[in-house]
């Protein structure tokens, strides 16, 4: 990113190879609305599994200064800090691990639906998502995110060998599998799939095809016919290969809609804002 000067919120303090969650940290403090219902609610988890005490005091000193994310790793469970790991990973499990009342503006729900071509006996089932999954494809045409969440709300067809047994006929049958949303989150988080485990070399590899990001989705909700917008406001980015690349942050903040670049304990204001072709 072209064009930065210093900017006026702090860093994070990089414990060997820990980038993959500092990166994520700063999003989650840069949402106000997560930050100020850890302040709220006043979780008392002394004993228990839950990190609000953590992540608010961790918070408080970011604040004011630069911050040590100790306490954290070690509530997460992270012994080896030289070991590069997943943020989308880390994200899922810090929401996890705090109170309902903090993390619920990230909380959505789906409905899965089975309709059986033959006698349109409809089932579903509900499942919660912290993040909506976007499959990359190795290619070096850009990926569009728009495409990508139509991809994913699009139905699809059962045909053949792949039949899927309806309880109505009592036998197997083509069948179209669709999802809804039934509960929009507050902040949406799409997670773009950049790891897949490739079966030739029994391990994952990274899939760096071009990105078109939009700054503003839409998500369809089939019960009430209309569809959410979403305002891009966060992003975090992987460079590097998988076990040796680097995390950072770019965030526009919500209090003087400017965009900051959060690389662990480097933070810089960018003077224009981001090229979303990633």
């Amino acid at each position: 990113m072209k064009g930065s000067q210093q900017a006026k919120y702090h860093g994070l303090e990089n414990q060997g190879a820990t980038c993959y969650l500092n990166s994520v940290l700063q999003v989650l403090f840069m949402t106000g609305q997560f930050r100020e219902r850890l302040e709220r609610y006043q979780f008392t988890n002394a004993g228990t599994e839950h990190i609000d005490s953590e992540l608010r005091d961790l918070f408080k000193s970011l604040k004011k200064k630069d911050a040590r994310t100790q306490t954290i790793t070690e509530k997460l469970g992270i012994h080896n800090v030289r070991e590069q790991r997943d943020a989308a990973e880390h994200y899922e499990k810090i929401l996890r691990l705090t109170s309902p009342e903090a993390s619920k503006i990230f909380h959505g729900e789906l409905m899965n639906y089975n309709i059986c071509k033959e006698c349109k006996d409809k089932t579903g089932n509900a499942a919660a998502f912290w993040s909506l999954p976007l499959p990359l494809v190795n290619s070096n045409k850009y990926y569009s995110v728009e495409k990508g969440i139509e991809d994913f709300f699009r139905p699809s067809e059962i045909t053949g060998d792949n039949q899927m047994y309806c309880e109505e006929c009592d036998e197997k049958r083509d069948a179209v599998l669709h999802c809804e949303v039934s509960h929009q989150p507050d902040v949406l988080v799409l997670l773009l799939k950049r790891f897949e485990f490739d079966y030739t070399y029994m391990t994952y590899v990274k899939i760096n095809q071009p990105v078109d990001v939009p700054y503003t989705v839409k998500i369809p909700q089939q019960q009430n016919n209309q569809n959410q917008t979403y305002d891009l406001y966060a992003f975090v980015e992987h460079s590097g290969e998988l076990r040796y690349g680097h995390y950072i942050s770019t965030i526009q903040s919500q209090e003087d809609k400017k965009w900051y670049i959060f690389n662990d304990i480097n933070v810089q204001q960018s003077n224009t804002s981001p090229t979303l072709n990633r």
